[in-house]
């Protein structure tokens, strides 16, 4: 059985094959994206004959919602299991008039940072771009009819630039007017850095929006919280990311996720600051999101709070993220591990890293 999120482009070529306009593959379309249709036989427009024949060939859902968590802060988290056993992640976060999701790209992540979940036992595999367009279907049925996503970020379970095509894929339905119609302005995709993707990216004037997760003001630290930088370095990152928007004019965003008494000191917060200093950039600073098992932990007000004015002195534009979901297990990967049982492996301790 084919996926038929998967086969979109083909679509009209099969109904010429059996006989059917080829008009009605953007009936079709309307009713996955703007009607959110769960199956064939509520595509009530089509006759029944191509409604059976499409059952026959295709299916609209590869996944099972193993498990489907809600926030009181409106937040809500699906744990998809795929046919082969794999478990990914998808998060539907409510801010004000703002519906955004957060999308995974990956079954694990080989990219080791130390204090995230979703990669603690490596990668499976890259998901295929209906895979990942599936999560924005089933994220946006959470819905009631009068609410529509606005933003998507790539920032779930897997490292986007590592699955370049399929990511690209789904997010030129998830823009297109035939497609979720998301405007590709308030589209993001986050990635560790890869400086070889994030060029390949510029020269194809990439639409979307790109987030570089930092976490560190220099290469020694960040080699310890961030494995692959080892074979890349921050300068390389950054004159990639400089590069990608004197392309493509979007907006840069550098994530950094501040971990307690780790690269949260007046120290990281200065060399931050000389890091990013005349760049056209949000620096995003995340407290981080405990994880079950690890080791790392939030700062304290006190230090969220210093850390900021330093930044703010030295003319950073920053926002600091509000944590949303907490309660049910938001952060990236935290919820597969509750559920698969897998033993937490700590591959490095606040202490190491000075």
């Amino acid at each position: 059985m084919l996926h038929l999120i998967d086969h979109l482009n083909e679509l009209p070529d099969w109904l010429e094959r059996a006989g059917q306009p080829r008009f009605r593959a953007g009936q079709i379309r309307r009713w996955l994206f703007g009607s959110r249709a769960g199956s064939f036989e509520d595509m009530s427009d089509l006759p029944a004959t191509l409604r059976s024949a499409l059952a026959g060939e295709f299916t609209l859902w590869t996944s099972q919602v193993e498990q489907h968590k809600k926030s009181s802060d409106g937040t809500e988290k699906l744990l998809l299991r795929l046919p082969d056993g794999g478990m990914i992640e998808c998060v539907l976060l409510r801010d004000g008039a703002r519906r955004s999701i957060c999308v995974s790209s990956q079954v694990g992540c080989a990219m080791g940072c130390v204090f995230c979940a979703s990669g603690l036992n490596g990668v499976d595999r890259s998901l295929t771009a209906g895979e990942i367009l599936e999560q924005m279907m089933l994220l946006q049925r959470l819905l009631p009819a009068d609410e529509r996503l606005s933003h998507i970020v790539m920032m779930g379970m897997g490292e986007p630039l590592a699955n370049l095509n399929n990511v690209l894929a789904a997010l030129e339905i998830a823009s297109s007017q035939d497609g979720l119609g998301i405007s590709a302005r308030r589209i993001t995709i986050s990635t560790v850095g890869l400086p070889p993707a994030i060029r390949k990216m510029a020269d194809m004037n990439c639409r979307f929006n790109l987030a570089i997760s930092l976490h560190a003001p220099n290469d020694e630290l960040r080699n310890r919280l961030v494995p692959v930088n080892d074979k890349t370095g921050i300068q390389a990152i950054l004159d990639a990311a400089d590069y990608y928007f004197s392309c493509t004019g979007r907006k840069l965003t550098f994530e950094y996720v501040l971990l307690a008494n780790v690269n949260d000191s007046v120290d990281d917060a200065n060399g931050l600051a000389k890091l990013l200093a005349g760049k056209t950039a949000l620096l995003n600073v995340i407290p981080y999101n405990p994880v079950a098992g690890l080791p790392w932990r939030t700062p304290s007000q006190s230090s969220i709070r210093k850390f900021r004015e330093i930044l703010e002195s030295a003319g950073i534009v920053i926002q600091f993220r509000e944590q949303k979901g907490d309660e049910i297990n938001a952060a990236c990967g935290q919820l597969r591990r509750s559920v698969s049982g897998s033993p937490v492996i700590v591959p490095i301790s606040p202490a190491e890293t000075g």
